[in-house]
């Protein structure tokens, strides 16, 4: 028996009844409703957030808005951004992935922009390349310590472009560990918490430094991801999050 299939285009009319891909289960955490006030703010920017329901089971999203109001550390002017592509589950295997990226492609044209940007990683909390390379996406630049920037063309204008002033951005945090965060997952509140408290457990100076606009993440972020780091004496240690073993034992070692 086939699945029932439906994608939701979310709008800040329905996103609260549908709720959105990730923590859906946790609506009352900070998390979420952080990323309930961010997502409401986007809209009105073009932001699209596409879900894949089958039998009634969300297994699959993208969340994608224009490279001008990108939160991801890129120079992507006239294209579109992808935040967010993830199948999960026993949604994987069945196309969803390529629907939605279909979806956004075909949204980027209708709106008469150069063509659709991606930033993957090998590693996590990024979709990585295989997905965008099977759909007409190449790389088009790298960035330490695991990024590509992937794009889809539709015209001949420069293509989108990572910046080469990581070390400096690292740099202007200082001594100490800082924790560059946004409200664009709802995963951050937590993240932040572990880190700060592994760091008062270490006796190490820590902070938090919140980035709240798109421009902000464009220029000051210390990693192509944009929405969340951890900076310690001006390097970084990792752009996601980690469990309080795993930052303590980066640290001892004098990462």
């Amino acid at each position: 028996m086939n699945p029932q299939v439906e994608i939701i285009n979310f709008d800040p009319d329905n996103v609260t009844q549908h709720g959105f891909f990730c923590y859906k289960s946790k609506k009352k955490t900070e998390g979420y409703q952080r990323k309930l006030a961010w997502l409401r703010a986007r809209f009105a920017e073009g932001m699209q957030m596409k879900m894949v329901v089958e039998d009634g089971r969300s297994v699959g999203f993208m969340e994608y808005i224009p490279g001008e109001y990108g939160w991801r550390a890129v120079h992507a002017p006239n294209t579109m951004l992808i935040h967010c592509l993830w199948v999960v589950g026993k949604g994987k295997g069945k196309g969803y992935g390529s629907q939605l990226l279909d979806l956004c492609l075909e949204d980027a044209r209708q709106r008469g922009l150069d063509g659709v940007t991606m930033v993957s990683s090998s590693r996590v909390w990024l979709a990585h390349s295989d997905i965008f390379l099977k759909n007409g996406f190449q790389k088009v630049d790298e960035a330490p310590p695991s990024f590509d920037l992937l794009y889809c063309p539709f015209t001949n204008a420069a293509p989108p472009r990572f910046p080469a002033d990581w070390a400096a951005r690292q740099a202007q945090f200082g001594p100490g560990l800082t924790v560059i965060h946004t409200d664009q997952c709802p995963y951050i509140p937590d993240a932040i918490r572990l880190a700060l408290e592994t760091a008062v457990e270490l006796g190490i100076p820590a902070r938090a430094v919140e980035l709240t606009n798109a421009y902000d993440v464009q220029t000051t972020s210390p990693s192509a991801y944009g929405l969340f780091g951890i900076v310690y004496n001006g390097r970084l240690l990792a752009y996601h999050y980690l469990l309080p073993k795993d930052l303590t034992q980066l640290l001892r070692n004098g990462a």
